[in-house]
């Protein structure tokens, strides 16, 4: 079968969408770090639509610095960044298009100075970021910028005495340092990942490595560079063989590069831009004054969801997204921690019915035309907790409110942590004092809530502590199903509880 790229573009099967516009003439206008699978059914494909109406000075360039993105980096290079991209609605039904706004990438530890090089460019005004929940250097606990990466130590150590930067942090630090210099105004920066507040984080992280080789420069950036935070939304699973070989059949050409994802999409930012935006608006973004009530939706709601559905899931024997939101129990688990937990911690949510939200999340969640596994969901778990679940159990504690269903996930992870092999562990940057710390747990109880980087000072709860560790041996005695089976009816006492919120 013939490869998809720029010459065969125009082969594709009938009802397949293609880039119209004139990609040669498309000028970069954003940069962004970290090109995966998300970035590329999300972002890339409302910036394609922007393109495709006329706005051709927003083509995006991808960055990639780690070493896994030398794969990407060959694949963008011989395909001159197209690829398909094929979306699933819940019942089954197909689309496919060749997204063309990936004008150009970029392989940092080739070559560090054209990265360097595109961020200094007048051009370039957004510069936008998937690099993952660990990726600022953020402490969960502290809120203090501290980095563990060993790019951003390099850099910090190395930049003073004018070291090739080699971390994402490093690059915008200096790029904004030359355009000050040179008396270009600022990019925006743009955080497209799953953080509560992304844009504050971004600013913290950046500003903080900015003050500790320059702090005249992260003075600057803190005064003159716009960090709009931002609420994305999209499930995109990993690209199997088979998704690949769907995408190949559906547009008519090879692409190994294929994504798929659900039909679903939104992007919440908001409208503070440094100097100027293409028109997200007319795409379908929506642009508001505060994200927060957005971010902490969907962070609570849905990612938090996923994470009840994996840890739990996995212990009770299921593989896929779509089997443990399909079994009966663990669905009406998930709609009580949504229902007593994590709704009452929201707020008002404007324009959004919270129980219409849900709803539409448990159609999402059951839909097996994705094909999502419980895997992809658990992995990071100790900088996806602290993020997405760990907030609702901290605010019900401090108002008084349930927390059965929040302890039951992290007893699920503690128990999981502790039964996993250490030659085939789910990837964790903390993964082996993580499994060090739940296998104490059954001569000391809690021993995994003492791990500060996910949990801080709840191991000193005594409440949280003896909610995980009766949970824990709910689990060990009798099995995740009968666990599940028990909590399917919410006790009256945490519904009327619920419906009045969190006091304090």
């Amino acid at each position: 079968m013939t490869r998809l790229g720029p010459r065969d573009v125009d082969r594709v099967r009938d009802g397949v969408t293609v880039p119209r516009y004139d990609r040669a003439a498309t000028r970069v206008g954003i940069v962004h770090f970290g090109v995966g699978g998300f970035h590329r059914a999300h972002q890339a494909g409302y910036v394609d639509d922007i393109l495709a109406r006329g706005e051709l000075d927003w083509g995006i360039c991808g960055v990639g610095l780690l070493p896994g993105d030398a794969a990407v980096a060959a694949v963008a290079t011989e395909q001159a960044g197209l690829y398909s991209h094929v979306t699933v609605a819940p019942d089954g039904a197909e689309s496919a298009r060749v997204v063309g706004s990936l004008v150009r990438y970029l392989y940092g530890p080739s070559d560090q100075s054209a990265v360097q090089r595109v961020l200094r460019e007048p051009a370039t005004r957004i510069v936008s970021l998937t690099v993952t929940e660990g990726g600022y250097g953020i402490d969960d606990t502290t809120g203090r910028f501290s980095p563990r990466d060993p790019a951003t130590l390099h850099d910090l150590a190395g930049l003073e005495t004018g070291a090739e930067p080699t971390s994402m942090l490093g690059h915008l630090a200096i790029a904004l340092g030359a355009r000050r210099a040179d008396g270009v105004a600022p990019f925006t920066v743009v955080s497209c990942d799953n953080i509560q507040g992304n844009g504050h984080v971004a600013r913290a992280a950046l500003t903080a490595f900015a003050r500790a080789i320059d702090p005249e420069l992260a003075d600057w950036i803190a005064a003159h560079v716009a960090f709009p935070c931002s609420m994305v939304d999209r499930i995109t699973p990993v690209p199997t063989d088979r998704s690949r070989s769907r995408a190949a059949e559906l547009i008519g050409l090879d692409d190994p590069w294929a994504i798929t994802s659900e039909s679903f999409a939104q992007w919440v930012i908001e409208d503070s831009f440094t100097t100027g935006r293409p028109g997200l608006e007319a795409v379908g973004v929506e642009l508001v004054d505060d994200v927060e009530p957005f971010e902490r939706m969907k962070l609570r709601l849905l990612n938090a969801g996923h994470q009840v559905l994996g840890h739990l899931g996995l212990l009770a024997g299921f593989t896929w997204v779509h089997e443990a939101c399909r079994d009966a129990s663990l669905a009406a688990f998930l709609r009580r921690y949504w229902r007593t937990e994590a709704v009452p911690t929201l707020g008002e949510v404007p324009g959004t019915d919270l129980d219409a939200y849900c709803d539409q999340l448990m159609v999402r969640f059951q839909s097996d035309a994705v094909q999502d596994t419980l895997g992809r969901q658990v992995v990071d778990a100790s900088e996806r907790l602290p993020k997405f679940l760990v907030p609702v159990l901290r605010e019900q504690l401090h108002g008084g409110g349930p927390i059965d269903c929040c302890v039951l996930v992290l007893a699920a992870w503690g128990l999981r942590l502790g039964r996993e092999d250490a030659e085939d562990p789910t990837p964790d940057q903390h993964g082996a004092a993580l499994r060090a710390a739940a296998r104490r747990e059954e001569h000391e109880p809690g021993a995994l809530l003492s791990f500060a980087p996910t949990f801080g000072d709840l191991g000193q709860d005594p409440r949280v502590v003896a909610a995980y560790t009766s949970a824990r041996d709910a689990l060990v005695s009798r099995g995740a199903a009968e666990v599940l089976s028990s909590f399917s009816a919410a006790p009256a006492a945490d519904e009327r509880r619920a419906a009045r919120g969190p006091r304090g």
